[in-house]
């Protein structure tokens, strides 16, 4: 009586959908959170290559300041007054330099 109703519990095909479900939740998964993020990471690390001296920059802290120097991995901003900071590169917050860069009006 056991073996009937265990073979009444699985329907037919079930097996096969089953995983095409898992491998469309899989491809879903990839294009809507794991592609976008490595696109997003890609770009942040291409803005912080291409940062040089005299650039005007957002830290993810908030600080505004222009990029004195660069030494490897660290730069150190100026800010008004002459005051200078060592910051690391990977601090600099490519979305908040952007906005920034893009509100102050042209001369």
């Amino acid at each position: 009586m056991i073996p009937i109703i265990i073979l009444q519990a699985q329907a037919p095909g079930s097996g096969i959908s089953f995983y095409v479900m898992i491998g469309l939740m899989i491809v879903i998964f990839y294009f809507f959170m794991i592609r976008p993020q490595q696109k997003k990471t890609k770009d942040q690390k291409k803005f912080v290559d291409e940062i040089k001296k005299g650039d005007l920059v957002v830290t993810i802290g908030g600080a505004h300041g222009r990029v004195a120097e660069i030494e490897g991995d660290t730069l150190i901003l100026e800010f008004e007054r002459g005051a200078r900071i060592k910051f690391s590169k990977s601090s600099v917050s490519m979305d908040s330099t952007k906005a920034a860069n893009s509100a102050k009006p042209t001369a």
